[in-house]
């Protein structure tokens, strides 16, 4: 981009697509992929807006990146019919109990309030990442935090982090 006159400053999200024959690339963003992003924050022990601007100011390779030791997971909640047709507007119950486990932080991406309530507004709602000591550790954390939302018209995989899972044992 620079030689195009061009010059890009900032995040470049590359959406890969592992199969048999290998990584494929499905896409480029200019941005922080979503729900890539949230363990990467979890993880992430310096200022975010600091190494942005840093970014932009060209000093980027004067600042620490530092990561904290953890593992850290993600597990999307969807709306039923996800990624077909979703029906909005469904109460989500439970977020305070399921965001106070241990290491759990609830990120909302489809949600808006409504009457004081919180309802789904889309086809990815909540994003549950999770802290651990292990991979395992942080799915369990994230799927006990899940099993205290109570959002009949939610649904998510079980199967999040199996292979990193498996390779600790």
């Amino acid at each position: 981009m620079t030689a195009g006159g061009a010059q890009y400053k900032g995040v470049l999200f590359a959406g890969l697509m592992i199969t048999a024959e290998g990584p494929k690339l499905i896409e480029y963003n200019v941005r922080f992929g979503d729900p890539e992003c949230q363990v990467l924050m979890m993880r992430l022990k310096d200022d975010i807006v600091a190494l942005m601007l840093a970014s932009i100011n060209g000093t980027l390779d004067k600042m620490s990146v530092r990561w904290w030791p953890e593992a850290a997971l993600t597990v999307v909640m969807a709306a039923r019919g996800y990624p077909g047709e979703v029906k909005k507007g469904s109460v989500i119950k439970g977020l305070a109990a399921a965001g106070a486990v241990e290491g759990v932080q609830i990120f909302h991406a489809g949600t808006r309030r409504d009457d004081g309530r919180i309802v789904a507004n889309g086809g990815r709602v909540l994003n549950v990442t999770a802290l651990g000591a292990t991979v395992a550790e942080a799915a369990a954390r994230a799927y006990a935090a899940i099993d205290l939302i109570d959002w009949p018209d939610g649904f998510c995989r079980r199967d999040i982090g199996w292979r990193a899972i498996a390779r600790e044992k």
